[in-house]
């Protein structure tokens, strides 16, 4: 049986449609570990509401809203709570810069039950959620433009190794992926993405990705 944490995970879900935003709360709501503390109808709300609880774990935020938009509240929350993109399409627009002002992943609206309340629990849990879609725009984004220089320095401050996780993280591989095909431990891939993403200053697994795709360690040409 897992183990519940010792506090709830206190989540805001962030929608300008009400039926979208009650629905999740309330599925949310019913689980023992998952407290929706705060609902919001735009950014600018989301960003204000924030700011006054304490704790607050994960934030569901739409993309499309009026007043302010997901990416740009997802912007202004940097630094405090994680931040989950709720979205219609895998191919929507807006999801590349979504991730790169600080999301740490994304939720199609159509997901199951148990897909939402498994995303919640990861990203507080410290973890990204990317999906093979966001991996495969993110190729489709770079494929065009070569890797930048100042970028690509940073990679210098991993190993032979780290280097090797990092690409096969970047191509949308799990832990246990990696594990397979470096033949290595689970545990030892864990260990090597923890110290890629202190190494290079990254909060999360979406951050790596990005940067591999920007250093040139991945290119269209080798998915």
């Amino acid at each position: 049986m897992t183990e519940l944490p010792d506090r709830p995970i206190k989540v805001m879900v962030v929608d300008d449609q009400d039926l979208v935003r009650d629905g999740i709360a309330m599925i949310l709501d019913g689980q023992p570990d998952i407290e929706v503390v705060a609902q919001a109808v735009d950014g600018a709300d989301a960003v204000r509401q924030a700011a006054a609880i304490l704790d607050l774990a994960v934030v569901l935020m739409d993309v499309r809203m009026p007043v302010m938009d997901g990416i740009e509240a997802t912007r202004r929350l940097a630094g405090g709570p994680r931040v989950l993109i709720l979205t219609t399409f895998d191919l929507d627009e807006y999801v590349y810069d979504a991730l790169r002002a600080g999301a740490s992943g994304f939720l199609l609206k159509r997901s199951s039950r148990d897909e939402l309340i498994n995303a919640v629990r990861v990203i507080a849990g410290g973890d990204a959620l990317l999906a093979p879609p966001v991996t495969r725009r993110l190729i489709d984004r770079f494929a065009d433009s070569g890797p930048a220089p100042a970028v690509a320095a940073t990679l210098d401050v991993l190993t032979a190794r780290e280097r090797e996780v990092l690409e096969l993280v970047a191509k949308g591989n799990s832990n246990a992926e990696v594990a397979d095909e470096l033949q290595l431990t689970e545990h030892t891939v864990k260990t090597h993405v923890s110290r890629i993403l202190a190494k290079c200053n990254l909060r999360d697994r979406v951050q790596a990705v990005i940067l591999a795709y920007e250093a040139g360690l991945v290119s269209a040409g080798r998915r």
